[in-house]
């Protein structure tokens, strides 16, 4: 069966992440029709009234409407932003079992539905349930997309982009692992247009930049209360990659199958998205001290995942 023509999209959960994603896909003109589902129907309603009252000003038409997973049926593109946030005194594992436990569900209905398009994950902790969503759908791996680093590769392109002065979309560099606190950025290969970054810059400053990375959430939640702008971007620009067929390479939460000796693991990895999804793992060489870093990553992922209800 091929997969699901056309550009519509289907959002689950209206949070601040999804609306701020739908907001910009609303901007970039990316689709023509955006379906809205939440628990909260009167939420949804709202947010639906509020986006549409823009479109006016919006660079094409857009059609957007109020649904249910029923409306799943012909999208080309179901995004996951629904879950539950952690509360205080609970841990990690707590939470991801939580959200496991709403995953299972939410993703048969879409199932059930006649979904057969492209799947892009982006709740909490999104490695997990990017692999919760691939075993519950029983989708081909290359249709389920975690927003893996994105956000965190974004944020690091944009430190480096001030630190010399460039803009940030000639920097070109990768954190990769998890979504995470045992994410790790890619010296080795960072680069402006063609020039390596590891030799200019000191190891302190290396340091300074990896913690200012990983530590971005934490310090945006401490002033703010959560992040999503950002992230909104970084999901409409994987869902432009995707509905334009580019072959671009982006470090989203893919399936390892072998790659750097890891598999049946849900990491964030520079990968190759096009029409049908990710058409596999781009090369990402690694210095030693990065192989191990990146399996030390893995190997928090997989033992949550081992304890995880899945």
């Amino acid at each position: 069966m091929e997969i699901t023509p056309g550009n519509k999209i289907v959002l689950v959960g209206t949070g601040a992440v999804g609306t701020s994603y739908a907001y910009a896909l609303m901007n970039q003109g990316l689709s023509n029709e955006l379906v809205l589902v939440d628990i909260n129907e009167d939420k949804a309603k709202g947010e639906v009234m509020d986006l549409s009252h823009g479109i006016v000003y919006a660079p094409s038409a857009m059609n957007i409407t109020q649904g249910t997973y029923a409306d799943c049926k012909d999208a080309a593109i179901v995004v996951i932003c629904a879950g539950v946030a952690q509360k205080e005194g609970e841990t990690r594992l707590d939470l991801v079992n939580k959200n496991v436990a709403i995953f299972k569900s939410m993703v048969k209905s879409i199932m059930d539905a006649g979904f057969n398009g492209i799947f892009i994950v982006a709740t909490n902790p999104v490695d997990i349930l990017s692999y919760a969503t691939w075993k519950f759908s029983q989708l081909p791996k290359e249709r389920v997309i975690g927003s893996g680093t994105v956000l965190d590769s974004a944020r690091f392109r944009f430190l480096l982009g001030q630190k010399f002065a460039t803009a940030p979309a000639s920097v070109h560099g990768y954190i990769i692992g998890e979504h995470g606190d045992s994410q790790l950025p890619v010296w080795s290969t960072a680069n402006i247009s063609g020039t390596s970054i590891a030799e200019k810059i000191s190891a302190e400053e290396k340091a300074q930049i990896a913690e200012q990375v990983r530590n971005a959430a934490y310090e945006i939640i401490s002033l703010k209360g959560a992040t999503y702008y950002a992230i909104g971007m970084g999901l409409a620009r994987i869902t432009k990659a995707i509905l334009n067929n580019e072959h671009i390479i982006l470090p989203v939460g893919t399936l390892l199958t072998g790659e750097h000796g890891h598999k049946d693991v849900y990491v964030g990895v520079p990968s190759i998205i096009h029409r049908t999804g990710v058409k596999g793992v781009a090369d990402f060489p690694l210095d030693e001290t990065e192989q191990r870093k990146f399996a030390s990553s893995i190997a928090i992922l997989k033992d949550i995942q081992n304890q995880a209800l899945l």
